[in-house]
């Protein structure tokens, strides 16, 4: 594969979440990450000519190869799923039947070099999902101060030796040779980490943890998981497909929050606030599906269904629904 030749965005557990998402044929439906299109033309093979699909995209290239995609039931956004009420309202769709978050960074991303997401190539340290605004992960290096840097590596990349990456890119910094590429950023952090896990290359967890931080992945997935069952019409599905531990805690946390009945103890006259979520399942990508695509090896799939929001009477504290 040539740096000019990205490689072909392979989409993780198709059958399983289009499957699992999709409960209407003339439903409406979301993907909330276009990426090249994968899982939005699997969704618009099952629908009805009545239905409707809208996408969204924060990077430019996925909305543009959206645009390429001649289906009149499919409306594209250049925009975080993080605004999807907000979008949607905008649209006049007042309710949705499922919405799809297939959340981390596509292969073309990772796999053109000018982006930044990978140590694989020699390019500026870029990193942004969104190429029309926003702070590089080089500007980022430049600005911060030694405490937000390390903590950024620590907490988005769960990297032991953050402190130690932080001072070494602030050291470079002051000797008026800062950090602006991600073979620069690659070969600090190699020098700096002193042992690292078997077959994982010593910059992953801060390239990682640099993305996440640049693009604010965590802030917008709850913001997005908030809108998203808002939107949903009871009996409309969730599906997030996940790729490493702190994205799926936070779709776990969420699902377990809102498939529990709230019951206020300081008020026990007050009436029950209904569960709106109940978890259909969890699914991990088969085996013949990581060895033909080792991208898929983390990936989890979690899938809900909007509740019709009724309670049990009596009610009796916090029950699962």
């Amino acid at each position: 594969m040539s740096a000019t030749q990205p490689m072909l965005h392979i989409p993780v557990m198709l059958h399983e979440a289009v499957q699992g998402l999709v409960t209407r044929r003339d439903g409406i439906y979301v993907d909330g990450t276009f990426g090249r299109g994968g899982h939005t033309r699997a969704v618009l093979a099952l629908l009805a000519p009545s239905a409707r699909v809208v996408a969204f995209d924060k990077d430019p290239a996925a909305v543009s190869a959206a645009q390429a995609l001649d289906d009149q039931r499919l409306t594209i956004v250049h925009s975080s799923f993080a605004a999807l009420r907000e979008v949607l309202s905008g649209l006049g769709v007042a309710a949705v039947d499922g919405v799809l978050l297939d959340l981390g960074i596509s292969s073309p991303q990772i796999d053109t070099p000018e982006r930044g997401f990978s140590f694989r190539f020699d390019a500026p340290l870029d990193m942004r999902m969104d190429t029309s605004r926003g702070e590089t992960a080089a500007d980022f290096l430049q600005r911060a101060d030694e405490r937000h840097i390390a903590q950024v590596i620590r907490d988005y990349g769960e990297e032991r030796f953050a402190m130690q990456i932080a001072r070494a890119v602030v050291a470079r910094r002051v000797a008026g040779e800062p950090v602006r590429s991600t073979r620069a950023l690659a070969d600090l952090v190699a020098r700096t980490v002193k042992t690292r896990e078997a077959g994982q290359d010593p910059a992953t967890r801060t390239f990682q943890a640099l993305r996440i931080s640049v693009n604010a992945e965590l802030d917008e997935l709850e913001q997005g998981l908030a809108s998203a069952l808002d939107m949903l019409s009871p009996g409309g599905r969730l599906a997030v497909i996940s790729f490493h531990s702190l994205e799926d805690r936070i779709v776990k946390q969420f699902m377990a929050r809102e498939s529990r009945q709230a019951f206020d103890r300081r008020a026990p006259f007050a009436p029950v606030k209904p569960c709106r979520l109940e978890a259909v399942s969890r699914v991990k990508p088969s085996a013949a599906e990581v060895a033909a695509n080792p991208r898929a090896r983390s990936a989890v799939l979690r899938l809900a269904q909007r509740s019709a929001g009724l309670v049990p009477s009596p009610p009796h504290g916090k029950a699962p629904c």
